[in-house]
């Protein structure tokens, strides 16, 4: 197992990049893959939000790169926000090389002549884009894809769920045959082997699981919202505790908005994103954030996939997502790099299934309150059903009928033994009301 970065020998650029970045240990995602990659094999890395996954797949790009060729590398995402991310952190990598190596994003909502324009006179050595941007400039013959050597397919399982996979699968088919594929996602679900049998050749498939499903770094807090409302219980959150940034999640853009405008009525400084936001509006609030303008930011579950905020100490879920595979990306936006973080959930009683499910994927909340304006433990909200309840012992040779029946597993053998234990239940009170009676009887001769 790889223990630096420098054990990749990379080159003298990419090394000094990330010195600058602090990055010294590669994650166990990228320990795995990045030698695979560097030999040209194609990949499926499966591994969960913050990862590392970024640079598993830019690196190794980077190392390879001909700063004077065509376009050789194809990197797909399904949201704008994502995009602008691996953009943003290649740009990063790139900006320590000696040669200039051009790295390019397109996004849907962007001027697209101008793109078109822009590429009849130069054609980048990287391309970073949505699938639907990158095919209408493929299929205007603006980009040239003939001598693309690498196609990245990121968080593919959210390219399946949003709809983009044909358009991914189109841009896929305009490559040359003798392609490095990778493909990187949190899930591989069965709509998506198809498209991975058609264009990988037996391809290194990897999943590296988390250790725990929610980072130990977190503290994983769980606060019921029976009788509070709801809108004050998080401005009551995010006051009290001085968050250093804090994410509230929310399930549907005209939740996010009521929220936002509930909390910068009482005064709060809050930032807001979804899907509903012009790209330009989306890109000035997210250099905002990055800059620290903004304490609180409000967001749908768009971000906790496409959006990688530095620095968040708290998350608040304002209710659980309806896809509870989001919870835990959610969370994942806080205890990034060692950091400590907290993750608040909050939950009516109608959604206590949910909150099972989510313990049966092994996620474990610490039940919490708030009293005189401080968090404190709460009781366990299972404690009913963890109360022993006191049995009469059952007559043996019932005993051994139950495990008999248990064992042959007859049809109908539940009813019998329920029949039986009826039975044995009737006959002793009969016997304990004639001793009663018999006790009685004997009181009043004395």
């Amino acid at each position: 197992m790889t223990n630096t970065f420098k054990d990749f020998n990379f080159k003298p650029f990419i090394n000094q990049a990330l010195e600058k970045l602090n990055f010294k240990n590669p994650t166990p995602v990228q320990a795995k893959l990045i030698p695979l990659i560097l030999k040209g094999k194609s990949v499926v890395g499966q591994s969960q939000t913050g990862s590392g996954k970024t640079h598993t797949f830019l690196l190794p790009i980077l190392q390879q790169i001909d700063a004077y060729g065509p376009v050789q590398a194809l990197i797909t995402t399904p949201s704008r926000e994502l995009a602008y991310q691996i953009y943003d952190a290649a740009k990063q990598l790139v900006k320590e090389s000696p040669e200039p190596i051009s790295v390019q994003n397109y996004v849907g909502g962007t001027d697209k002549q101008r793109q078109i324009e822009k590429l009849t006179h130069h054609q980048p050595q990287i391309v970073i884009g949505t699938p639907g941007r990158i095919l209408d400039l493929i299929k205007s013959q603006a980009l040239d894809v003939h001598h693309v050597k690498q196609f990245v397919v990121d968080e593919a399982d959210m390219t399946l769920d949003m709809g983009f996979l044909d358009d991914t699968d189109a841009i896929a088919s305009s490559l040359p045959s003798d392609l490095q594929m990778m493909v990187f996602s949190a899930t591989i679900p069965e709509k998506l082997q198809p498209f991975l049998h058609k264009y990988m050749e037996n391809p290194v498939v990897e999943e590296i699981k988390n250790q725990t499903i929610i980072s130990d770094t977190i503290d994983n807090w769980l606060i019921s919202t029976k009788g509070r409302d709801r809108n004050q219980l998080i401005y009551q959150l995010l006051t009290m505790g001085e968050p250093y940034l804090a994410l509230v999640f929310t399930n549907t853009k005209e939740r996010a908005d009521e929220l936002t405008n509930y909390l910068r009525n009482n005064g709060l400084k809050v930032a807001k994103i979804h899907g509903g936001l012009q790209p330009r509006e989306r890109k000035r609030i997210m250099k905002s954030i990055a800059n620290l303008d903004y304490q609180y930011v409000v967001a749908t579950d768009l971000a906790a996939r496409g959006i990688d905020i530095q620095g968040v100490s708290h998350v608040i879920n304002d209710d659980l997502p309806t896809d509870l595979e989001f919870f835990v990306h959610r969370v994942g936006r806080t205890g990034r790099n060692g950091m400590s973080g907290i993750a608040i959930t909050l939950y009516a009683p109608n959604k206590e299934r949910k909150i099972e499910e989510l313990e049966e994927m092994g996620i474990q909340f610490k039940p919490k309150a708030i009293c005189n304006d401080e968090i404190v433990d709460s009781y366990d909200r299972n404690r009913r059903k963890k109360r022993r309840k006191v049995k009469e012992k059952m007559d043996p040779q019932l005993q051994g009928m139950v495990n008999k029946q248990k064992k042959k597993h007859k049809p109908g053998y539940k009813k019998k033994i329920q029949r039986a234990i009826k039975r044995d239940q009737q006959q002793k009170r009969r016997i304990a009301q004639r001793q009663a009676r018999r006790k009685a009887k004997k009181a009043r001769k004395s």
